[in-house]
């Protein structure tokens, strides 16, 4: 939607579910890209950098945290579902906020969500450098982060098909490389073969002091780091203003989420656990590169790496592609300055990206001044504000489905299974998981900077009412009646 569509609509008092998805943006992400884009979303640098440090803390029994909060997300993403085949718009996070909760919720999803890939932007350039120092230990973290910011820069600013195809190959890379290490390590707990094959056994889920030997809070604490690696899965809701045919790919993506989540998570770590006991693995250390390091397979530590390296490259890549999206969709309701509504002649939210990567370069500044503790201090913050997106998608599904309960919204061709229960489980598991993040020293910073922000939004949102008070009159389509859906924006 352009800004002067937004601002056309805004001043005839229509609600935001009256804008075609469309948007003015080019539909240029085919199925192949999206499924891709969903798959990548689930294999990041929370599981390949940040599961060290958990495995640390938690032992085997980090494997069942990654089951617990694995179904959790998936209630989280068919509740998103089930709202994207309501009403398929670009900024979705935002937008149902704003339908049902009222205006003042969208402005505050649509701002965090874009802080969330920002910072997040920052912990993979971050993880991207520490990747890099594994063949260039001399050269410093910043160098590296910055160069990958660059680069990842201009390839979004070129188009959309562009993006889709680096997201794609990333993709591809992670995927293949982790079903090969399922296999390989199977291989050598199976038949006892390479240097870690006297060693490799089951057994080594449990001989150890245990399944939970820190304890069964010492592993409920980690799931704060763990909800971090499943960021990004929701990815997919941004994309369907940019999707081919969102009514086939988006329930496609969203329904394989178990299957990847049992291979990628559940799979991976058990493997590498049976490989090499956790009391080995460690912060800071990517536990795949660590156990083909201890498999002894020639370069094989040295193909992991690159392998996680592209996770992290991915990762930051889709950031850029979501805050210039959200940025736009925020102007486009006039919460954000209307040049960010602007699209470039390759149809993409130039400015917002730009305003975006720029304040990622704070995350190349952190490399410089506290290198050890950059990674930590990003993902803390980048968690709170995903927990924060996730409470609002769970709301908004929720207020939904009282509305089409009531008769006054149209039922969804992609529903949730449970109605809205398995959204109220996932909503108090939510506020389990910030309870673990305020009682964490290391974590609370997170809550620390989401105080902050939070009076930042609220001066923000005075402002606003301020200069125009219609902004802030604006109710919510679902509390008052449904809106006018036609058939060029149902599909």
């Amino acid at each position: 939607m352009t800004s002067a569509r937004g601002d056309d609509r805004h001043n005839r008092g229509g609600t935001a579910a009256e804008a075609a998805p469309e948007e003015g943006y080019e539909r240029g992400l085919g199925s192949r890209q999206v499924q891709m884009i969903a798959i990548g979303g689930a294999i990041g640098v929370g599981l390949f950098l940040g599961a060290g440090a958990n495995i640390e803390k938690a032992g085997p029994s980090l494997i069942l945290m990654y089951a617990l909060a694995g179904v959790i997300v998936f209630f989280i993403m068919r509740a998103l579902g089930e709202l994207l085949l309501y009403r398929p718009v670009s900024g979705s996070f935002a937008e149902y906020a704003r339908e049902f909760l009222g205006p003042f919720w969208g402005f505050v999803t649509g701002w965090t969500y874009w802080l969330l890939w920002v910072v997040t932007g920052m912990a993979e350039l971050t993880a991207a450098a520490i990747y890099v120092n594994y063949w260039v230990p001399d050269l410093p973290q910043w160098v590296t982060a910055f160069a990958f910011l660059v680069l990842l820069y201009i390839a979004n600013l070129i188009s959309v098909k562009l993006f889709g195809e680096i997201e794609f190959w990333f993709s591809m890379v992670k995927v293949t490389a982790l079903i090969g290490m399922i296999v390989i390590g199977l291989g050598v707990v199976t038949f006892g073969f390479s240097a870690a094959g006297d060693t490799a056994s089951a057994s080594n889920l449990w001989a150890h002091d245990g399944f939970f030997p820190k304890g069964v809070g010492s592993s409920l604490m980690t799931l704060q780091g763990v909800m971090f690696a499943y960021l990004a899965v929701e990815l997919v809701g941004v994309t369907a203003g940019e999707s081919e045919n969102p009514e086939k790919t988006l329930p496609k993506a969203i329904n394989t989420l178990p299957f990847r989540i049992i291979v990628f998570y559940v799979g991976a770590l058990s493997v590498i656990l049976m490989v090499v006991k956790w009391t080995e693995f460690q912060a800071g250390v990517s536990p795949f590169v660590a156990a083909f390091a201890k498999i002894g397979i020639p370069a094989g530590a040295a193909i992991v790496n690159f392998v996680v390296l592209t996770a992290a490259l991915s990762s930051c890549n889709s950031g850029m592609y979501s805050t210039g999206r959200m940025l736009r969709d925020l102007a486009s309701n006039g919460e954000a300055p209307k040049f960010f509504g602007r699209l470039s002649a390759s149809k993409t939210p130039a400015i917002g990206i730009t305003l975006s990567v720029a304040l990622m370069g704070i995350g190349v500044v952190l490399n410089y001044v506290v290198p050890e503790k950059a990674f930590g201090y990003v993902t803390s913050v980048a968690t709170a504000a995903g927990i924060w997106t996730w409470m609002m998608i769970l709301v908004s599904h929720i207020l939904y489905r009282r509305g089409v309960v009531a008769g006054r919204l149209p039922t969804s061709s992609f529903p949730a299974p449970g109605g809205a229960v398995c959204s109220w489980i996932a909503l108090a598991f939510l506020v389990m998981v910030t309870v673990f993040i305020a009682l964490d020293p290391d974590g609370r910073i997170s809550l620390y900077v989401g105080a902050g922000w939070a009076v930042f939004l609220s001066v923000g949102w005075a402002v606003l009412k301020f200069r125009d008070p219609q902004i802030a009159a604006r109710a919510g389509a679902g509390a008052v009646e449904p809106p006018a859906h036609t058939e060029r924006e149902r599909v």
